[in-house]
C-alpha cells in the first residue's frame, strides 16, 4: 500500500484523537414551509489555528484503508452526544443522517451496536437514520440486504444516498424498502431547466410518493431548483440555497429560532398543486383499495393499486377480457350473470358510445378467506389527449359491516 496513503491516514487518525475532526450540521428543510425538520452529520477537520480541512483531503485515504469505519463510530458517538445535550438544554432533538462506510457491512453485529450507543444516550432510535452510498450498496449487495433488514428489526431508519447515480437505483429500492432515498445532485446539474432532467426528477418523486418513501434533493443550490423541486412533491431539500455546514453552536442557535418561530402561514396556501394533487390521491387509494386503469380498445388493463382489497387473486394487468372473466368466477353464483352482462368489453364500449360517463353495482364478490363480501365497483370513462382509445378508470370498495345499507 502506498506510504503518502498511510501517513495520511496515521495524520488523520491523530486529529481524531486530538478532537480536532469536528462534526459540523447541514439543515433539511420542508420543501413546503421552508423549516427545518432534520440534518445531515458532515466531517470537518479544524485545526488548532481554526482552519479548515474539508473531508475529501483526508476521506479516501481513511477510507481505501478501512480507518474510515472508526471514523464513523467517531461521528455517532458525537452526534448522539450532541442530540443528548440537546435534550439536557429542553430543546427537542431533530434525526440526523450519519453516512456509514462499506466496511461496516462486513462488521458483525453493526446494526446492535449501533443500538447500543444510541441507547446509551437515552434516545430514540428513529434520531439516528443510517445512509449509505447507492454505489456502496451495489457493490456489497448481499451484505447489505443483511444489513438493512436488521436496520430496521432494531428501529433505525435506512437512507439511500446519491439515489440515481447508479444503474441499479430502482432494484436497490425493491430489495431493501428505504426510508429515504437522496436524490444525487448531478440530478440537478442543468439546474432543473433541462426537460429531460426534469422528467427523470418527476418519475423519482412520483414513485417514492406511492411508495411512502420520504425524498430529500441534496445539492439544492439555486432559486430555480427549489422552486422546481417544490412542484414534484418533494419532501426535504438540503444544500446552499438554504444553509451551509456549521458547527454545533451554530446548529443549536438554528434550533432556537425554529423553536421560537410561529407558523403563520396556512399550509393550503403554501403548498403546491403538485402537492395538494397527491394527497387527494392518498384519499382515494386509502377509500378504494383497487383500482384499475383499463384500455377497452386495445383489450388491456393495469393496477393503479392493489391493496387490502377482498380478493388478491387477481392478475396485475394482461387482457381486460380476461379480467372480466376472472371477475365473474368470483362473484355470487347470484350476481355473476349481471354483473358479466354490464362489466363485459361489449357492453362498456355500447355505454360510451350511448353516452353514458360512469356506471355502478353492487356485488358480493368471493374473498380469499372464502367469504362473500359486498363491494362496489364504479366505472369512469377517461379521456387523454395522447389517444382516442376509449379508457375506463374502475373503483372498487370494500363494503364495511352495514355500510351497504
Amino acid at each position: 500500500m502506498d506510504g503518502f496513503i498511510i501517513s495520511d491516514v496515521l495524520v488523520a487518525m491523530q486529529a481524531m484523537q486530538r478532537r480536532e475532526l469536528k462534526v459540523f450540521y447541514q439543515p433539511k428543510v420542508d420543501a413546503t414551509t421552508s423549516r427545518m425538520k432534520s440534518a445531515e452529520a458532515l466531517i470537518r477537520w479544524v485545526k488548532e489555528d481554526g482552519s479548515v480541512i474539508l473531508p475529501n483531503q483526508f476521506l479516501p485515504a481513511m477510507e481505501q484503508t478501512g480507518a474510515i469505519a472508526m471514523l464513523d463510530w467517531y461521528v455517532v458517538e458525537s452526534v448522539c452526544a450532541f442530540l443528548e445535550r440537546l435534550k439536557n438544554l429542553n430543546i427537542e432533538p431533530m434525526p440526523v443522517s450519519v453516512n456509514f462506510s462499506r466496511w461496516h457491512l462486513r462488521e458483525e453485529d453493526m446494526p446492535k451496536h449501533l443500538a447500543e450507543i444510541v441507547d446509551s444516550h437515552h434516545l430514540d432510535r428513529r434520531l439516528i437514520v443510517v445512509e449509505l452510498t447507492e454505489s456502496t450498496m451495489i457493490q456489497e449487495e448481499e451484505l447489505m440486504r443483511k444489513t438493512v433488514a436488521e436496520l430496521h428489526e432494531n428501529g433505525f431508519e435506512f437512507s439511500i444516498d446519491d439515489f440515481g447515480s447508479g444503474l441499479s437505483s430502482l432494484s436497490l429500492v425493491a430489495d431493501t424498502l428505504p426510508d429515504e432515498i437522496k436524490i444525487d445532485k448531478s440530478l440537478l446539474k442543468k439546474n432543473c431547466e433541462n426537460e429531460r432532467e426534469r422528467i427523470i426528477l418527476e418519475s423519482i418523486f412520483m414513485f417514492a410518493n406511492r411508495l411512502s418513501i420520504r425524498t430529500v434533493a441534496e445539492g439544492v443550490e439555486t432559486k430555480e431548483q427549489f422552486g422546481f423541486l417544490r412542484t414534484c412533491n418533494c419532501n426535504l431539500i438540503q444544500g446552499f440555497y438554504f444553509a451551509h455546514p456549521m458547527p454545533e453552536n451554530d446548529f443549536i442557535q438554528c434550533l432556537i429560532e425554529h423553536c421560537t418561530h410561529v407558523e403563520e402561514d396556512d399550509i393550503l396556501q403554501m403548498q403546491t398543486e403538485t402537492a395538494a394533487q397527491q394527497i387527494l390521491l392518498q384519499a382515494v387509494y386509502k377509500r378504494y383499495p383497487l383500482i384499475i386503469y383499463a384500455n377497452l380498445t386495445r383489450n388491456s388493463f393495469y393496477m393503479m393499486t392493489y391493496e387490502n382489497f377482498t380478493s388478491k387473486s387477481c392478475p396485475a394487468s394482461g387482457s381486460m377480457d380476461d379480467l372480466i372473466e376472472h371477475g365473474t368466477q368470483t362473484m355470487h353464483p347470484e350476481d355473476r350473470e349481471r354483473w358479466n352482462a354490464m362489466f363485459c368489453r361489449k357492453n362498456q364500449l355500447k355505454l360510451h358510445d350511448d353516452g353514458e360517463t360512469e356506471f355502478h353495482m353492487i356485488t358480493r364478490q368471493l374473498g380469499d378467506d372464502g367469504v362473500y363480501r359486498k363491494v362496489e365497483t364504479s366505472n369512469y370513462f377517461v379521456t387523454s389527449p395522447a389517444t382516442k382509445d376509449v379508457l375506463v378508470i374502475s373503483l372498487c370498495n370494500n363494503f364495511s359491516v352495514g355500510e351497504e345499507q
